[in-house]
């Protein structure tokens, strides 16, 4: 990892973490828990479910990872392509159903939602801005994207909080959502 990688890397998440910050804070409860439809995620289950992705990839893959010995004959199946990456998970052309163990299911109280938040992001840029390991050397499997080394993982981490941001845009900006914060 190269240092303008690292700041690549620093600056989107500190990037898309303000501008999910901005969407999100000052909501209320109500608006947090709307639904456009019954199958459809609130605000509150797409604040949840970037929690639980980033803590699962902090806490355990990206460290699972750096522990096993590097296999120079692997390869990220987007190498040398970040910016395809970045596109393809913060663009929502293609729904994804997220898989169980990060679906949300209401694990934190609302008011806790944006300090976990900020909690495993700050978690996610002190690794980048600290980490001696060269994260191009390990490599990790996304089910959707396949192999990809442990920096593009920050870069989807990042991208992941954009798609979500513009899913929660979508929802504000859709008819029924509350207006006004509930008396």
């Amino acid at each position: 990892m190269t240092p303008a990688e690292r700041e690549r890397a620093v600056n989107y998440l500190t990037q898309s973490r303000d501008n999910l910050l901005r969407t999100v804070r000052g909501l209320s409860r109500e608006q947090l828990q709307f639904k456009s439809a019954p199958e459809r995620w609130s605000v509150a289950d797409c604040l949840e479910h970037l929690i639980l992705v980033e803590n699962r990839r902090i806490g355990e893959g990206i460290p699972a990872a750096l522990q096993q010995p590097v296999d120079s004959a692997r390869r990220s199946a987007y190498e040398g392509r970040d910016d395809e990456l970045v596109r393809l998970v913060a663009g929502r052309a293609q729904r994804v159903q997220a898989p169980e163990p990060v679906r949300p299911v209401g694990r934190w109280p609302h008011d806790r939602l944006i300090p976990e938040f900020e909690a495993a992001r700050k978690r996610s840029t002190d690794l980048v801005a600290t980490t001696r390991a060269n994260l191009r050397q390990y490599l990790s499997t996304h089910p959707l994207f396949g192999d990809l080394d442990c920096y593009q993982w920050l870069l989807l981490i990042a991208a992941h909080s954009d798609r979500h941001r513009t899913q929660i845009e979508e929802l504000v900006a859709s008819p029924g959502f509350p207006r006004a914060a509930a008396v």
